[in-house]
């Protein structure tokens, strides 16, 4: 019972993580397009 529930919570710290990860790359991104150089051909 212990290992299952501690397989559960490595699952869950992992899925927490890559959320985490993902948000900030989309905040990066939304960033540098915001902060671009317009090329004002």
């Amino acid at each position: 019972m212990k290992k299952i529930l501690l397989v559960l919570l490595a699952v869950g710290g992992a899925v927490f993580a890559k959320r985490k990860m993902d948000e900030s790359k989309q905040e990066q991104a939304l960033w540098a397009e915001a902060t671009d150089p317009v090329d004002r051909a």
